[in-house]
């Protein structure tokens, strides 16, 4: 029970299949305390299996999956007790227990790439004169006076080909903020978060146009809970499990919910997804008419270039030669044109105020552009055991811009790098992180050793998805599906006979008993010794001619034969005290046979021809 409520750390309590297990683990409990007889008793452990069953499909990570193997072993153990019989040793039980898990593999294993698998089911904060790193809905970087860092883990990514990705595709996008007010930026989904989405597939592909290629290999990533049902991503990689949504605004929404754990395996995509050629509604050039009268006028100036591309340079010229700095601790920006104090007066800021000021000079200049954050860089991470993986963090959280080109769709640009270059912050500092060696503390290090461990199982086990399993099948099947349940159940059968079949053959094979294989040691022993036993000679009359070989054998040879005599014909029950006693001696007897033999071959006189 304890196992079991342990596993249940996690659940959602306000979903109907967790709302389930948790009931019927509090029934579980009741009853256990309210059975007098084994009919109660083996109703409990019927129940643990089913609640730890349902723990499975919920929670299939590792930590929960390991936790859930000790449930199921030892809810077993208590079940076989009650058909052994209660004088059954716990060691014994728990090794039948394992035994009966061993035998059900096979055709656990048949189910699992078969039968298609069941998927797990599964307050915004005011304005502050000091904000932690992290992910927020609403992007207003005139409020924040110092940024501290939060070291808490967000997420980590494993490829393929288990090597980093470049630094400039170390852009992680999650959340796109498109509505602006003159200060604050926002989501135009922003509401979606507080109910569950919708299941209605991934979104579809987009004609190709000359974008970023893709990332040309495998991503499993493991995301921690947060506030938000957007995920991290790279923005160019697809999936086709039916779980994962990609927004028109370049969000990927995964449909579980937001407070769990989340783990999502992206694969490269054949053409540029649709997101990135998506059509620039007018929000992308709204502006407040009365808000940043400086910085509106800056982006008319541009705005009166033919192409949007000139424009786009002309504001990095701008900003490489205004003399702007990066700083974590900026200040806090007047409620009344910050952004133009921040432009044209203080021009110190972190990313926030970059991107922010960069999307309004653009949409001033009459190109569509947003802001995007996510995470910039992270840490590669090659433990000891289990897969790399690119390790991030909440201080890793990052803004920057993204601007619409014909022809070539939504850009990505970050203005920081432009006030960052050369500095020990930024972009540049972010990306040069993830590929020098990091020193660690001791819980980090371990932590981060079990997190290879947990990504190595998310990789190789959690990833079997719908794809994975229906490229199975099709290798099997040649597209002759109706042949499935067949297949399903011949798999099946071999997993029985293959469970069933070693059991058999080992019931009916005669079997030796300790005291046999324990007297089989003594007698290879002595006939190290050139003896061997007569027609009807006793242990005892061994081991005495055996003592006259070598006397220095003689003390342990007279408490062997006194051991075997006693264990024999004296102890009947094997779990006895006085049984266990004998065996005990035996052990150290020959322990002492073996030392003495040692001994004398070293002194090079007798014992052994």
């Amino acid at each position: 029970m304890a196992a079991l409520a342990a596993g249940s750390v996690g659940l959602d309590p306000t979903w109907l299949l967790g709302a389930l297990t948790l009931a019927l683990l509090v029934l579980a409990a009741l009853k256990l305390v309210e059975a007098r007889d084994r009919g109660g008793r083996r109703l409990v452990a019927l129940l643990q299996l089913l609640v730890c069953g349902l723990q499975a499909a919920q929670l299939p990570d590792l930590l929960p999956s390991l936790v859930q193997l000790l449930s199921a072993v030892l809810a077993l153990a208590g079940l076989l007790q009650l058909e052994i019989g209660l004088a059954t040793p716990w060691r014994v039980l728990l090794r039948q227990s394992l035994q009966v898990l061993a035998a059900a593999l096979p055709m656990a294993l048949v189910l699992f790439l078969l039968v298609p698998r069941l998927e797990p089911l599964t307050a915004l904060p005011g304005p502050s004169a000091r904000a932690v790193t992290g992910l927020s809905a609403d992007l207003d970087p005139g409020t924040i006076a110092t940024l501290v860092d939060d070291d808490g883990p967000a997420a980590r990514v494993a490829f393929g080909d288990d090597r980093p990705p470049p630094p400039e595709r170390r852009y992680w996008r999650v959340l796109v903020h498109e509505r602006f007010d003159g200060r604050r930026w926002q989501r135009e989904n922003e509401e979606e978060e507080a109910a569950p989405p919708q299941r209605d597939g991934p979104a579809g592909r987009a004609a190709a146009v000359p974008l970023e290629a893709a990332a040309g290999r495998d991503q499993v990533w493991l995301a921690e809970p947060s506030r938000f049902t957007a995920v991290p991503w790279d923005g160019r990689s697809g999936s086709a499990d039916p779980r994962l949504r990609i927004e028109p605004q370049g969000e990927l929404r995964l449909l579980r919910p937001a407070i769990e754990r989340r783990s999502y395996r992206l694969r490269p995509a054949a053409a540029a997804l649709a997101w990135q050629g998506q059509t620039p509604g007018p929000e992308t050039l709204s502006l407040p008419a009365a808000a940043n009268p400086r910085l509106l006028a800056l982006g008319r100036s541009w705005g009166q270039l033919a192409e949007p591309a000139a424009r786009l340079a002309a504001a990095q010229t701008w900003f490489e030669a205004g003399g702007f700095r990066y700083d974590r601790n900026p200040g806090v920006l007047p409620e009344q044109d910050g952004l133009d104090v921040f432009l044209f007066e203080q021009r110190l800021g972190f990313c926030g105020h970059y991107a922010s000021a960069f999307s309004a000079l653009m949409r001033a200049a009459g190109v569509p552009s947003r802001v995007v954050s996510g995470y910039l860089g992270g840490t590669w991470v090659v433990p000891v055991g289990g897969a790399s993986f690119l390790e991030l963090r909440q201080s890793d959280a990052h803004a920057w811009s993204e601007v619409w080109l014909p022809g070539q769709g939504w850009l990505r640009v970050d203005p920081s790098v432009w006030a960052s270059a050369g500095t020990d912050q930024g972009p540049a500092a972010a990306t040069a992180r993830a590929d020098s060696p990091q020193a660690s503390s001791g819980w980090r290090w371990l932590q981060r050793q079990w997190w290879g461990l947990d990504m190595a199982w998310s990789r190789w086990w959690l990833s079997f998805d719908r794809s994975r399993q229906e490229a199975l099948l099709e290798w099997l099947l040649g597209g002759r599906h109706w042949a499935l349940g067949l297949v399903i159940l011949a798999g099946v059968a071999l997993g029985l006979l293959g469970a069933l079949v070693p059991w058999q053959l080992r019931r009916h094979r005669p079997r030796r008993d300790r005291i046999d294989r324990d007297l089989a040691d003594l007698l290879r022993q002595l006939h190290q010794l050139g003896l061997e036993p007569r027609r009807g000679e006793t242990l005892e009359g061994l081991c005495r001619r055996a003592a006259a070989v070598d006397p220095r054998l003689a003390a342990p040879l007279q408490r062997l034969a006194r051991c075997h005599a006693q264990r024999r014909f004296e102890a009947t029950d094997p779990r006895s005290t006085s049984a266990r006693q004998a065996a005990d001696s035996w052990r150290r007897s020959m322990q002492q046979l073996k030392q003495a033999r040692r001994s004398a071959i070293r002194q090079g006189n007798g014992c052994g021809p």
